[in-house]
């Protein structure tokens, strides 16, 4: 008998899994940003607030999916079904060769760059970063409970690691705040500097739908995945508005606007010097579980296309001994190490943000096929509030980012149409070739 994938996964996991894949890098580097668009402290916090309504929307509808269609691969799963095969193949596609691999690659680098000040080590931070995402591979090849263990340690640190550094913050005296400089919503107005200011907060909450990947291996996944992407979704929200709530106490709205660094100026306003050194050891303890979430959950994607006959059947081989899906592994560590040693940070990432805004935007447009085809049928047990209007200020959201990353980086975007194009040519090669693979199988 074929080895198979094993179900160990529970809401603990899961919710684990959903938080360490939206808490990287960015509560710690962003809120600067969102402070300099929309300088007005309850302006700024009014975006993060906004920002967490946003993505709470977007885990009841991943959650309903999740509910209505609990089938492998997740996403993955629910546009093939939604739409044609060929949509699900682009993203595992795409998600290969550039969203996946190219976010673990960014992540990677940011994290070698992290590492070198704390270790005083002197190598290329492209190798750290290579050599990072195959030591999180062979951990994974341990198995699944294996590497779930280790990611949810990995987010246990990290959201302690935030919520020491909150109740540092709000304990703590504020600092002199200088006056506010004009801001961007005096030159554009409030509903301006606002939208603008929603983009990087946007960014700071995507992920927590890639969740939904690792199906096969979750106890009871219609009711398991939309109760951990709730609660993980909750908890990020908190996390973040609280956190800015941290930052603009002890740095004031000119202060945090001015810092490129806010959770290191906090802490060094706070405690000193040494606060940059324990802020660098809490950035590097995020961005290493999110690296560890990603290497968990996104293999099952590329071993769920090969289960389905739409991609190469080596990939769906499941080691009998650990039941994972090894080459799955090994090829995002591969493809992943490679990016990392071929581009800069922000390059990667303009990179990625094309196909993924894309495809999450028409899973969400999936639901209102799904809710069509299941007409007269019984509800599941967890629905969108407010849908269709909430569902379509989430797809509203994404567009608006999926619209600005085109207009911003016209050229970065490219790569990801580039690749999107080609996963059409690749797919109706292999429909083509199905006979002759068929034939020629053993």
């Amino acid at each position: 008998m074929t080895p198979q994938l094993l179900r160990r996964l529970n809401v603990f996991d899961l919710a684990l899994i959903s938080i360490g894949m939206v808490i990287g890098s960015g509560i710690f580097r962003t809120p600067s940003v969102v402070a300099q668009r929309a300088h007005v402290p309850a302006f700024a916090l009014a975006c993060w607030f906004a920002g967490g309504i946003i993505a709470l929307i977007g885990a009841f509808i991943f959650s309903e999916l999740a509910a209505r269609r609990p089938v492998d691969g997740g996403i993955y799963g629910y546009l093939k079904d939604a739409y044609h095969p060929v949509v699900g193949f682009v993203f595992g596609w795409t998600f290969m060769l550039i969203v996946s691999t190219g976010s673990n690659a960014a992540a990677a680098v940011l994290f070698a760059g992290y590492l070198e000040p704390l270790t005083g080590m002197t190598i290329d931070g492209r190798i750290v970063a290579a050599g990072t995402l195959v030591l999180l591979a062979c951990i994974n090849l341990l198995g699944v409970r294996q590497g779930s263990n280790w990611q949810n340690a990995l987010s246990i640190l990290k959201v302690g690691a935030l919520l020491a550094l909150i109740v540092v913050c709000l304990t703590a005296h504020p600092t002199a705040h200088a006056a506010v400089p004009q801001g961007l919503s005096d030159q554009v107005g409030l509903l301006g500097a606002l939208g603008v200011a929603m983009l990087p907060v946007l960014f700071s909450y995507n992920g927590f739908q890639n969740a939904t990947l690792i199906t096969a291996e979750t106890v009871e996944p219609a009711r398991t995945i939309p109760r951990a992407l709730l609660v993980g979704v909750l908890a990020v929200a908190v996390i973040y508005v609280l956190a800015n709530v941290g930052y603009l106490h002890v740095l004031g709205a000119s202060g945090l606007a001015a810092s490129k660094v806010p959770a290191a100026a906090a802490m060094d306003a706070v405690v000193g010097p040494i606060g940059e050194k324990l802020i660098a050891i809490a950035i590097a303890l995020s961005t290493l579980g999110y690296l560890s979430a990603c290497m968990l959950v996104h293999p099952r994607l590329y071993y769920q296309m090969a289960a389905d006959g739409l991609f190469f059947r080596q990939l769906a081989w499941v080691s009998p001994a650990r039941r994972v899906p090894v080459v799955a592994i090994l090829i995002q560590a591969i493809i992943g190490s490679v990016i990392a040693l071929s581009g800069s940070y922000e390059q990667i990432i303009n990179w990625v943000v094309l196909p993924q805004w894309l495809f999450s935007g028409l899973a969400a447009i999936a639901l209102f096929i799904f809710r069509r085809r299941d007409a007269g049928k019984s509800a599941p047990f967890v629905r969108v509030p407010g849908h269709p209007y909430t569902t379509a200020i989430f797809i509203a959201a994404l567009a608006g980012i999926f619209v600005s990353e085109i207009v911003i980086y016209p050229r970065d975007t490219m790569y990801g149409a580039a690749v999107i194009a080609s996963g059409v040519i690749v797919f109706a090669a292999w429909q083509r070739w199905a006979p002759v693979r068929q034939q020629t199988a053993p």
